[in-house]
């Protein structure tokens, strides 16, 4: 029998507890109560075969149901004539009249003026959070111990816009920046209500781009390259011209060498050949922000090596977003196929089409792809036999 108990009563109203629309009442009532909850009662023929069952249920409900001041639900009787048990009052409908009333039956009014509190202190100091509270009442009450601080800071961004300097640097009362790193999502949320247009950076958003979104510095950018030509050293150390660097420094340095090879592996950044005339990169997968600002790129030869598989590709094609003349770098049908025993599988091809490859590319792309060659292909750059890259760049410098 499926007529409806008060533990599913209950339940019923534990769901909105669990939606957060009960504390949303508490910011702004949008006339949720009285609210009328789903009662299933005993049909005619199970009036009959149950009756004894149904008086129980009945008894259950008038229990739980409220009397009085007693908060609770509201049971409304019906008048049920049979003409096999007579005429009986049965509960036809359950209500929940105030909200004071669904949070007692749940047992949630201790929490429910714990978010109170949280709202008049929010209310008094920063109301434009207020439909943040709304939106996220069940959030904000996990946040409950930690509210003051969150506020705090809200305040101090308020009043220093775009500041200009590490979140370490953040001067609040117990405050520090691994606090302000462990609540950037929720800060986030509230900080694109509180503080004016000019404030945020909207071109960037996430956790991870916190600090450039609000003003604050970052952690710089660095990037690593080698030197390959010993004639045009950047040091004249005698040693191994290797060198991490901030990508605005990289930006800036426009060294003496014409041409730029860029490789994903860093095995092979270290073991790059020597050659004149020529730096290596060591890249970053599908990242090349760091490279953008560098506009003396433009005018060098730019080289790529990556794997040969479908992701591979996809990398040159973004690169060439931001340098269009950029070649690939054995990258070709012939260096696949004379490695056919090196080759592994792909675990997840990308299968989108890539308009920035050249015709020679895409027709070795769509094979990979396609598997026209053989399932999920892939063969990794640092699988390559050495002697093939020293071919490989002879060539081309002799080209």
């Amino acid at each position: 029998m499926s007529w409806t108990t008060p533990a599913d009563l209950r339940a019923q109203v534990k769901k909105l507890w669990d939606k957060g629309q009960l504390l949303a009442c508490l910011i702004d009532d949008e006339g949720l109560f009285p609210l009328r909850l789903i009662l299933k009662y005993p049909g005619s023929a199970e009036l009959s075969e149950h009756f004894d069952a149904v008086r129980i249920w009945i008894a259950d409900l008038q229990h739980g149901a409220k009397h009085g001041a007693r908060p609770g639900y509201r049971l409304v009787q019906r008048e049920v004539r049979h003409r096999v048990i007579g005429t009986n009052a049965l509960p036809h409908e359950a209500w929940i009249d105030t909200l004071d009333d669904a949070l007692a039956l749940i047992g949630m009014r201790r929490e429910a003026e714990q978010f109170r509190a949280l709202a008049a202190l929010t209310g008094a100091n920063q109301p434009a959070l207020l439909p943040w509270l709304k939106k996220r009442p069940l959030r904000a009450l996990e946040l409950a111990g930690d509210w003051p601080r969150l506020l705090d800071i809200v305040g101090w961004l308020q009043a220093n816009p775009r500041p200009g300097i590490y979140l370490r640097q953040v001067d609040l009362p117990g405050m520090h920046s691994k606090f302000i790193e462990a609540y950037r999502a929720s800060l986030s949320e509230m900080l694109d209500l509180a503080l004016p247009a000019e404030a945020i950076d909207t071109s960037v958003n996430g956790a991870a781009n916190f600090a450039r979104r609000y003003g604050f510095r970052d952690k710089p950018v660095r990037l690593r390259f080698r030197l390959l030509d010993p004639q045009r050293a950047l040091l004249a150390t005698g040693s191994e011209q290797d060198f991490t660097v901030t990508h605005d420094t990289f930006a800036r340095l426009d060294p003496d060498a014409s041409r730029i090879f860029i490789t994903e592996n860093e095995i092979n950044f270290l073991a790059f050949p020597p050659m004149a005339d020529s730096l290596v990169i060591f890249g970053a997968g599908y990242g090349f922000d760091m490279l953008a600002e560098a506009a003396w790129l433009h005018r060098r030869a730019i080289y790529y090596w990556g794997d040969i598989d479908t992701h591979g590709f996809a990398i040159l094609d973004q690169l060439r977003m931001l340098f269009p003349h950029v070649r690939s770098f054995l990258m070709d049908r012939d260096t696949l196929l004379a490695h056919r025993q090196q080759w592994i599988i792909e675990p997840q091809p990308t299968l989108r089409d890539l308009p920035r490859l050249d015709d020679v590319e895409r027709m070795l792309f769509d094979d990979l792809r396609d598997n026209r060659l053989g399932r999920h292909i892939r063969l990794e750059q640092e699988r390559l036999r050495f002697g093939w890259i020293e071919e490989a760049l002879a060539g081309l410098w002799q080209g």
